[in-house]
């Protein structure tokens, strides 16, 4: 069950900040007076293999949601969503640099709407790491304003958790969206019996 609570989330995620714990092998980092948002992981599997898990629509469900859509191109979509949510998450690929850089302009969770509607620049890099690959996030375009502060609250855990899943991705292996609905689907007739 906790498990399926982990993937119920859009990108940049609709996790509440205060549900996410720290991540093992998710580094939090801050070091300019901007406000920008930088997590990284070190994911252990060639650049490659995260690449492709993080670019195209195939590789998408193996971990951040059952359904995707990936359009690796300026302008394409970079969307995933989740069966009986209405909201989808991810953004528009600003730009890519295969096996390298891949820039989107990330869509906010629809409780903060300004945000979503006006979009931050989340720039996701790959750095080969022998067999491993270390995958950074820096988002900007932060405004003022309580709503912009508490999306960026809000994702400094969503995100560490969307690289969290990413790294168990590699470490566990893909998930299976069928197993894990069928528990949840299931409990409620545990507890009537």
């Amino acid at each position: 069950m906790q498990m399926l609570k982990l993937f119920f989330f859009s990108f940049l995620i609709l996790l509440p900040a205060s549900a996410a714990p720290a991540q093992p092998g998710v580094t939090p980092t801050s070091s300019s007076p901007e406000k920008k948002l930088v997590i990284e992981v070190e994911i252990p599997a060639p650049v490659h293999d995260v690449w492709l898990a993080f670019t195209t629509s195939e590789g998408l469900v193996t971990w951040l949601a059952p359904k995707a859509t990936v359009d690796l191109r300026p302008g394409g979509n970079w969307i995933v969503s989740f069966p009986g949510r209405s909201s989808t998450g991810g953004g528009s690929i600003v730009s890519f640099i295969p096996e390298k850089e891949l820039v989107l302009a990330a869509l906010a969770p629809d409780q903060f709407p300004h945000v979503r509607a006006e979009r931050t620049m989340a720039v996701f890099t790959f750095e080969p790491r022998g067999d491993a690959t270390m995958v950074r996030l820096t988002q900007t375009g932060w405004k003022t304003g309580k709503e912009w502060d508490r999306a960026y609250e809000y994702l400094v855990a969503g995100n560490a958790e969307l690289l969290s899943t990413l790294y168990h991705r590699f470490a566990e292996g893909p998930i299976d969206w069928r197993r894990l609905a069928a528990p949840a689907a299931n409990s409620g007739d545990k507890e009537q019996k």
